[in-house]
């Protein structure tokens, strides 16, 4: 495990927990917390141990209450569009082919929201509150919340969100399907590693394929995205994961997976 960091990395079992860790500025997004957190994303990436990924953010207040709108205030508008224009946090989350979990578990504000919504899976705790409230402070979402969000939930509660900037709980989040589960604050880190360890234990290869054409479908015509399935359905096809898959449903036990 690492810690003493602005995000801190503790692998369990087969799941990497990522933590954005700090508590005292509800963990808002800094440049210092995003350069960290782009570092663990390459990290789990990296590390063929890991065939999972949870994202949380330290203490019971806040999973990311958005940006630190302190570093706006002196910001030029030329640094801005450099900032947005350099690699970000939610397409590292969205493009890692390892799947990302959000395990949300307070405010889940502006960017906060963004990065909840670039995981694959959102599981929220009872105390969650979720918003979009760029729209108070005079500009919008700027991290995807804008197409991520009715993507999602649709068009018409998304716009809703990002239009009057309201904060929405739990149980209204998971009606709308912005969140997939909600629990219970103290189960729900252990939900959210028990349903990753679920998901680690299958084929590496089957799970970034699936990843990957599943996530298409947001974006590519079907006949494209049809395609696509099938060239990844063939990519599976040729694994020794799915030998071993086969091999061990015909022999009647646990299949063990090597991710090749």
């Amino acid at each position: 495990m690492t810690d003493g960091g602005v995000v801190t990395q503790d692998v369990r079992g087969r799941t990497m927990l990522i933590t954005i860790n700090r508590p005292e500025k509800r963990n808002a997004l800094d440049r210092q917390v995003r350069s960290a957190f782009l570092d663990a994303i390459a990290a789990a990436r990296a590390n063929d141990a890991v065939r999972a990924i949870v994202v949380t953010g330290a203490g019971d207040k806040a999973f990311v209450a958005g940006a630190d709108i302190a570093e706006f205030e002196d910001r030029t508008t030329v640094e801005q569009w450099r900032a947005m224009k350099s690699a970000t946090i939610f397409d590292a989350v969205e493009r890692c082919p390892k799947p990302v979990i959000a395990a949300v578990n307070g405010f889940c504000l502006g960017g906060g929201m963004e990065l909840a919504l670039a995981c694959d899976i959102r599981i929220a705790s009872t105390a969650a509150k979720f918003g979009q409230p760029e729209v108070n402070l005079g500009i919008i979402p700027g991290g995807g919340g804008t197409q991520r969000l009715p993507r999602i939930v649709g068009l018409g509660a998304a716009l809703r969100l990002i239009l009057t900037g309201d904060l929405i709980g739990a149980d209204d989040a998971l009606r709308l399907g912005l969140v997939e589960e909600v629990v219970e604050p103290s189960a729900l880190i252990d939900r959210a590693l028990a349903l990753a360890e679920t998901i680690a234990s299958k084929s590496p290869v089957a799970v970034a394929a699936a990843k990957e054409a599943t996530r298409a479908a947001l974006s590519l015509p079907l006949d494209d995205g049809l395609k696509l399935e099938t060239a990844l359905f063939q990519v599976c096809f040729a694994s020794d994961d799915r030998a071993e898959g086969v091999r061990a449903f015909l022999e009647k036990r646990t299949a063990q997976f090597t991710g090749k």
